[in-house]
């Protein structure tokens, strides 16, 4: 083998279901007329693996495969009605801790929408993993669910230092981060103070907040502010399809699932299946996805060729059905093919950014990546189902525990005090959270006081969870319910 041509990349592709193989083949057939240097590794995901009988969808030799190559091009996977438990789109994510997904959107030639002509060329960075996408949820009482929403500083952190440097690998200057914080101020708040903290590392980067409703309002009345929006699971979600409408739709969506040691490159439509096999499916995103994959692998000329080729193929007026209608359209083959014949053109009016490398963030991979200096529990609180009224239940929980270290001071339901009663007008679920603080000696709450005031309660009432009331370096690691003082 001649010493100045670099090795293949190992490339683990999954077709996926439904349009997946179509547009993955399309995919592949552009990037290897290119000249990209990649060998393909097929493996199986969704539908099929489900069918097969197993529940998580994701087989084990497409778990080694991937542990192996470290790069995925893959297609939509379907998530059954009746077989299947977890989609097995977010069983990849969680299983390679792809912790970053990016879904950019920008402007493209041919593709008419209300906003053409302003110039829309974003990023939203996802937090991937987190959030209340880690789908703990349970019944509380027969009528209240619960989902916690976890987010943790180290998972802030590595996706705000991503988001920073992706602005700077891509040449852009600005990084607006945007959150619920004003409401969720311990959850959604830890990514706001995490993202002011890490933006002093960024001294080049412009580094705005935004709470997320103002962000989803400002995107469809002037989205040619964004240049990179990083943001929690949920929201990140949201916005990010809403920024693909802007742009023509999901057809035009690429998108990538970005780790330390393995990413996966999907584009952000689903499976369609009744267009499946039928020639007419838009590949636009999953080609423009393997151009993000080239990219992450180091083929940065290769990568320019091709999304050159796709802006000078549009820019001609060769546009799928989902564009221009399926009695007009392109076949989704006859549209590869222009692409490729348009491989090594340039289009005059549209550009394609410089890229560089993205240095991906290290973080102390500690698990207990938050170290304060002191902490001390003061309290408990006790979520009771009840169909009492707050003052009968108040006056119970108060008569049962009042020779306890713990003191009833309030009761909350969904999120508002009501005992003491504050003169609000409230209705009620039978999901009560019962806020008990240590009488004295505040610091230490040995698990026998928690059992003592459990027992107490039980005597009467059907608890269902519990939580401690900490305070981390003299701060409140809790928040007061409305109407709360």
């Amino acid at each position: 083998m001649d010493a100045d041509v670099a090795p293949k990349t190992l490339v683990t592709v999954i077709p996926g279901d439904g349009i997946g193989p179509e547009v993955v083949r399309s995919a592949q057939r552009i990037i290897e007329a290119a000249g990209a240097r990649i060998d393909w590794e097929k493996c199986e995901a969704g539908a099929q693996v489900f069918e097969k009988g197993l529940p998580s969808g994701v087989p084990p030799e497409t778990i080694e495969s991937i542990s192996k190559t470290r790069v995925v091009l893959k297609g939509p996977l379907e998530t059954p009605v009746g077989f299947g438990e977890k989609s097995a789109n977010v069983t990849l994510r969680k299983l390679f801790e792809t912790y970053a997904n990016v879904r950019p959107a920008r402007e493209l030639p041919g593709v008419e929408t209300p906003y053409s002509g302003r110039g829309i060329d974003l990023v939203v960075v996802r937090e991937n993993v987190e959030d209340l996408y880690a789908g703990i949820e349970y019944m509380q009482s027969p009528g209240v669910a619960q989902a916690l929403k976890l987010i943790s500083r180290k998972g802030c952190e590595k996706i705000a230092r991503f988001a920073f440097e992706l602005a700077r690998a891509e040449g852009r200057t600005k990084v607006h981060c945007a959150t619920k914080s004003n409401i969720m101020k311990l959850t959604e708040g830890l990514l706001k103070r995490t993202f002011e903290d890490v933006s002093k590392d960024y001294p080049d980067i412009e580094a705005n907040h935004i709470i997320v409703d103002n962000c989803a309002h400002q995107l469809v009345k002037r989205p040619e502010q964004f240049e990179v929006i990083v943001t929690t699971n949920m929201n990140g979600d949201i916005l990010s399809d809403e920024s693909s409408a802007l742009i023509g739709g999901l057809g035009f969506a690429p998108s990538a699932n970005i780790g330390n040691d393995v990413a996966i490159f999907e584009a952000v439509h689903g499976s369609a299946p009744k267009y499946a096999g039928k020639d007419v499916i838009n590949p636009t995103a999953l080609i423009l996805t393997a151009v993000m994959m080239l990219r992450h692998i180091g083929e940065f000329d290769v990568a320019a060729d091709v999304e050159h080729a796709v802006l000078v193929t549009l820019e001609a007026g060769v546009r799928t059905g989902d564009i221009v209608g399926y009695d007009k359209g392109a076949p989704t083959t006859a549209y590869t093919d222009a692409i490729i014949a348009n491989l090594g053109k340039r289009s005059e009016r549209w550009k394609v950014r410089d890229y560089k490398p993205i240095k991906l963030p290290e973080v102390d991979p500690a698990i207990d990546f938050v170290k304060p200096d002191s902490r001390a529990v003061v309290g408990l609180d006790v979520f009771v189902e009840s169909p009492l009224t707050a003052a009968e239940l108040g006056a119970s929980l108060m008569e049962l525990t009042r020779d306890t270290r713990l003191s009833l001071v309030m009761i909350g339901n969904r999120g508002t005090k009501v005992f003491p009663p504050t003169g609000a007008i409230t209705d009620l679920a039978d999901h009560y959270r019962c806020r008990f603080i240590i009488r004295e000696n505040p610091g230490d709450l040995p698990d026998e006081d928690v059992h003592q005031v459990l027992a107490r309660i039980s005597r009467r009432h059907r608890w269902m969870h519990i939580e401690k009331l900490q305070e981390f370096d003299g701060e409140l690691g809790f928040t007061r319910d409305q109407g709360e003082n």
